[in-house]
């Protein structure tokens, strides 16, 4: 979705609001779609002193799996953004400033860049998640599999001496 801030830039003081619906379907992470449903997004852009700033919410439905368990979640999430729109910089190495030079705004690629990038590394879906049996792949949050672990590697005592201390 493209909006067109050209008219904020040259009218000092005027603001307009944000309000829709972005199908961001085709946004993944490793392989998996990201939303479940659309992103809701609403928020305002207004013109102070010459310069854009653009400060929205987005709601979303976020689909993902368990880093641990892989158990499926889907979890609503609500971010919120705020970014200075400049039409041009006097100095080119300025990352405060997001450079829109014929004054149209790609809205979909500024909201799912800040979604990714501000989403954790992790994603659990309860942070006392036990995870997967490494031997038979059994999911001990629904219980113990009943798998004899290997032993520990007598190559490593002379390590764990050493962390016990």
């Amino acid at each position: 979705m493209i909006i067109d801030l050209s008219k904020l830039f040259d009218n000092e003081g005027e603001s307009a609001g944000i309000a829709c619906a972005l199908d961001l379907g085709n946004v993944a992470r490793w392989g998996r779609k990201l939303f479940d449903g659309p992103v809701k997004v609403t928020g305002r852009a207004e013109n102070r002193a010459g310069i854009v700033s653009v400060s929205y919410a987005a709601d979303f439905i976020l689909d993902v799996v368990c880093d641990r368990c892989l158990t499926s979640l889907a979890r609503p999430w609500r971010m919120e953004f705020s970014h200075i729109m400049v039409l041009s910089l006097n100095r080119e190495d300025n990352d405060e400033f997001i450079v829109i030079p014929d004054g149209r705004l790609d809205l979909a690629e500024l909201v799912s860049s800040d979604i990714l990038l501000e989403l954790p590394t992790s994603i659990l879906c309860d942070e006392g998640c036990k995870g997967l049996c490494p031997v038979c792949g059994k999911n001990l949050n629904n219980g113990d599999c009943g798998c004899k672990r290997k032993p520990r590697d007598p190559r490593l005592d002379k390590l764990r001496e050493l962390l016990q201390e």
